[in-house]
C-alpha cells in the first residue's frame, strides 16, 4: 500500500491521502470541531471527481478526535429558501454515497447534523467509545434534509429513525451498536488502523466484484433479481473469475 501525499491539502477543510487501492479524507477544520461549510463540500464534491474517475476506497475521518459537530450554524443562519432547494450538503453526500467503490466513516466524538448525514452516507460505520452522532436539526428550526430523513431508516428502520429524528437527542456509542448504526468499536489510536483493516480486506476481494456488489446492493427493489442476473453475467466472462476460482480449486487441503 503505497502511499501518496497531497501536499497542497494540509490546509484544506479536507485533508486527502491518497494511497494505490484507497483515499484517507480528513475532515480537518479542528478548531470549528470540523463542521462542514461550504469549503468543505467543495472539496468533497473535488475528491468525488477524482474517485468516480479513479475508483478506490474512501476512509472518511475528523481531525481532533471529532468527526464533524455539524453543518456551520453560521453559514447555515444566513441561507435562505433557494439555498436550501440546492439541497448543498444533500447533493454533496448523495454523490459520496453513490461512490463506485465503498466508503468507511470512522466516528470519534461528535457527528451531528450534516456530519451524522456524512457518516449515513458511508457503506460501512465504525468508531470510538466516544460517539455522540445524532440529529438535532428540530432544535434549530430546521430538518434533516441532507440524507437522514430518508437513509438513517435503511440502516437503523422506521422506528428508531422516527424516534431519534422527531427528538433530536444523541445517542452514545453502545446505542449505535445497538441499533446497528455503527458495526465496531475501537479505541482511539485504534480507529483509523481498524479502518485500514476493513479496506485491506475488502482491497483482496475482487474490485470488479466489489463494485458490482455495491452496485446492485443499492438498486431500488423493483431492479431485483434482473440487475443482479446481468451483473453476474458480466462477472462469469471476467478471467478474474476463472484465475480466483481455479486458484481456489488447485489449493492443497489442509
Amino acid at each position: 500500500m503505497d502511499e501518496h501525499h497531497d501536499a497542497a491539502s494540509a490546509d484544506s477543510p479536507l485533508h486527502v491521502e491518497r494511497f494505490d487501492d484507497r483515499v484517507v479524507a480528513t475532515l480537518n477544520r479542528p478548531d470549528k470541531k470540523n463542521a462542514i461549510d461550504q469549503a468543505t463540500i467543495d472539496a468533497l464534491h473535488v475528491l468525488c471527481a477524482e474517485l468516480e474517475a479513479i475508483p478506490r476506497i474512501l476512509i472518511l475521518i475528523g481531525a481532533g478526535g471529532v468527526f464533524a459537530s455539524g453543518a456551520d450554524i453560521a453559514e447555515l443562519r444566513e441561507r435562505r429558501a433557494d439555498d436550501a432547494r440546492r439541497g448543498i450538503n444533500a447533493n454533496a453526500f448523495i454523490r459520496v454515497a453513490d461512490l463506485p467503490m465503498p466508503v468507511i466513516a470512522a466516528l470519534d466524538g461528535y457527528a451531528l447534523g450534516g456530519g451524522a448525514e456524512l457518516a449515513y452516507a458511508a457503506d460501512i460505520r465504525i468508531a470510538t467509545p466516544r460517539l455522540r452522532i445524532g440529529n438535532p436539526e428540530t432544535g434549530l428550526g430546521i430538518i434533516a434534509a441532507a440524507g437522514a430523513s430518508w437513509r438513517l431508516k435503511e440502516i437503523v428502520g422506521d422506528a428508531r429513525a422516527i424516534e431519534l429524528l422527531l427528538t433530536g437527542r444523541t445517542i452514545g456509542a453502545d446505542e449505535a451498536i445497538e441499533i446497528g448504526l455503527v458495526s465496531e468499536l475501537h479505541p482511539a489510536d485504534e480507529l483509523l488502523p481498524a479502518a485500514h483493516a476493513i479496506a485491506d480486506r475488502i482491497a483482496r476481494n475482487d474490485r470488479a466484484a466489489t463494485i458490482a456488489t455495491k452496485r446492485v446492493f443499492r438498486a431500488p427493489r423493483a431492479e431485483h433479481p434482473a440487475v443482479d442476473l446481468e451483473a453476474q453475467a458480466a462477472l462469469f466472462e471476467s478471467p478474474e473469475k476463472f484465475r480466483r476460482m481455479t486458484e481456489f480449486l488447485e489449493r492443497k487441503p489442509k
